[in-house]
């Protein structure tokens, strides 16, 4: 029995990006059946398969007291790749695949001001907390701010300005905090406030940004929506990861000279 296991382990090991795929097709079972018998669909199957991955990589790394969660372990290494900004990257453009150009056309100006009053008010937002919590460095309540923005650019500024790696963190929690409870609560909200348009759903992309929580809750309310959302949520990232390091960061600057 044990020699089976070995050998299991050392073939897992040796395909890590294929046992990558593997546990995560698993997941997403899991969190479907979740979704479909204790939720009836009312939280989609990714919010929940988000949930189980974190606590998957909180036991990984309680285990191995590593940083990277079940990656640090030799069967799960693949989903190292699998969860790199490479892949990732892919996906947000191939969510945009199946947007109308005629569409994009008539969100106009709408649409791009939208991105700076939400970058804007998540930053503003995220700060206030983080200050609430006691933090009166610059370079610390700008990266938290920038996580509020969403997950990759809490990182991306706090890698920039010099951050620890616990304040980065910070920023990750509540970036991935935001993402999910977009997703739960699209669904809810998306008719009541009028998202039920492609102009809308970028408008609202622009607003909220988080391209994982827009895209999921989205496609919860009307798959067709997903592209449009997607789109400008993804330049939501974008402006975030210039404006969050560079202009946002002085104007903390200057209210907290630390």
């Amino acid at each position: 029995m044990n020699m089976v296991l070995e050998h299991a382990a050392k073939t897992l090991s040796g395909s890590g990006l294929v046992t990558a795929f593997l546990f995560a097709g698993i997941v997403f079972y899991l969190a479907g059946l979740l979704a479909d018998k204790l939720t009836r669909g009312r939280i989609h199957s990714s919010a929940i398969a988000i949930f189980l991955g974190l606590i998957a990589a909180y036991i990984g790394g309680l285990i191995t007291g590593g940083e990277k969660g079940l990656a640090d372990i030799a069967v799960f290494s693949g989903l190292g790749v699998l969860g790199g900004s490479t892949l990732r990257n892919f996906t947000l453009i191939a969510a945009s695949y199946g947007a109308k150009m005629e569409e994009i056309k008539k969100c106009g100006i709408a649409g791009f001001l939208s991105l700076f009053v939400g970058i804007f008010t998540a930053y503003t937002t995220g700060a206030i907390v983080a200050v609430a919590f006691g933090y009166r460095d610059p370079v610390s309540v700008a990266t938290i701010a920038a996580g509020t923005v969403t997950f990759v650019v809490g990182p991306i500024t706090g890698q920039t300005l010099g951050a620890s790696s616990a304040v980065i963190a910070l920023s990750v929690a509540a970036g991935l905090i935001k993402t999910v409870f977009i997703m739960i609560m699209t669904p809810f909200v998306a008719k009541r406030v009028g998202i039920t348009t492609p102009r809308m759903a970028m408008i609202y992309g622009g607003l909220v940004g988080s391209t994982s929580g827009v895209s999921t809750g989205l496609a919860a309310t009307d798959p067709a929506l997903v592209p449009y959302g997607t789109m400008i949520a993804t330049f939501y990232s974008g402006f975030g990861c210039l404006l969050c390091p560079s202009i946002l960061y002085q104007l903390t600057r200057m209210i907290l000279p630390g």
